[in-house]
């Protein structure tokens, strides 16, 4: 066999071997469980059904949101941590689901810096920073001058215990020496409700409760706690600009595996994740909506969360809440 035709029929037979593993896979081949653990209706649910659609096409596999609620986030979580690491079964959830629920919660059962791979974020949810129409004050300044001339006297609410609403507020409160009193409700359209009725004076959410009651002049958005002014709400400063204390952080959301999924599926959805994001009909949804597309690799969203968790850590000790599934 002349050597020109022998290196062709070498080269064709290690042609296999030579494909690059996600050339080879063809993932996905059928489709992609979400979990997301908390109720229909939860911010995460609302960002991803903005895009599923766009998703699913460039994926070429349906994408189909599985809702497992309870404890927190926490079961949904913890059924992907222990599901088969093969790229096929993800979860979206909320940053306390990372950062924060296993220095809460006795018994979690998981570990998500160590039990779950990093795909990529979804959404980031600036926080805005609400006082009751009925509270004298028009800007941050003169809230603080409030809170201090009623220390023990005012409620801020939450969605729940651990949130970060709550551990944001909480740190507010002690940074202004108000001494305020929690209240937690179950999920923050009663939260909310509580604010209009003037039943709590603070608030930490996100833009919709902005756009819904901002404008009639039922609630006042004092600032927000993101990089630069939100563009759908300009009037409103950031928290550096208001002169607030490094307390108040956002929320977010985003995708993780099982520990052990392959690199190369990871790799495959985050890029498909990082292309819809990046189209501008979908920043200008997410805009009206209230979020701000995420646009990380796994490798930058897996080390944020880490950096994260070490401060939500802290805050949660010092705050000494412990809960129970």
């Amino acid at each position: 066999m002349p050597y020109r035709a022998c290196a062709v029929s070498v080269l064709t037979a290690l042609a296999p071997a030579l494909m690059p593993p996600a050339a080879s896979a063809q993932y996905p081949e059928h489709p992609i469980r979400v979990v997301l653990p908390y109720a229909p209706g939860a911010a995460g649910d609302i960002a991803l059904r903005q895009i599923q659609p766009l998703l699913e096409k460039r994926l070429g596999q349906p994408v189909v949101v599985d809702y497992k609620t309870g404890a927190g986030g926490n079961i949904g979580m913890q059924d992907v941590a222990r599901a088969k690491p093969d790229g096929y079964t993800l979860v979206l959830g909320a940053a306390n689901n990372f950062v924060i629920n296993q220095f809460l919660y006795r018994k979690l059962g998981f570990d998500p810096l160590t039990d779950l791979e990093p795909v990529g974020k979804l959404a980031d949810v600036p926080a805005f920073v609400y006082v009751s129409a009925d509270v004298p004050a028009a800007d941050w300044t003169q809230f603080q001058a409030y809170a201090r001339a009623q220390v023990g006297k005012l409620n801020y609410g939450s969605p729940g215990m651990g949130t970060t609403p709550h551990l944001s507020a909480y740190r507010l409160s002690k940074a202004m020496g108000a001494n305020m009193t929690h209240i937690a409700y179950r999920g923050a359209a009663p939260a909310v409700q509580a604010l209009l009725a003037n039943e709590i004076q603070l608030y930490i959410g996100g833009y919709s409760i902005a756009a819904a009651y901002v404008p009639q002049g039922k609630v006042r958005a004092l600032a927000v706690a993101a990089p630069q002014r939100f563009a759908a709400l300009a009037g409103v400063p950031t928290a550096k600009e208001a002169g607030l204390p490094d307390a108040v952080q956002g929320n977010w959301w985003g995708f993780a595996a099982p520990k052990g999924a392959p690199a190369d599926r990871i790799a495959r959805f985050a890029e498909a994740l990082h292309d819809v994001l990046g189209l501008p009909e979908v920043q200008q949804a997410y805009l009206a909506s209230g979020f701000v597309p995420g646009q990380d690799s796994p490798a930058m969203f897996g080390a944020a969360w880490r950096e994260e968790a070490k401060q939500w850590e802290a805050v949660v000790h010092e705050s000494g809440v412990v809960l129970d599934n």
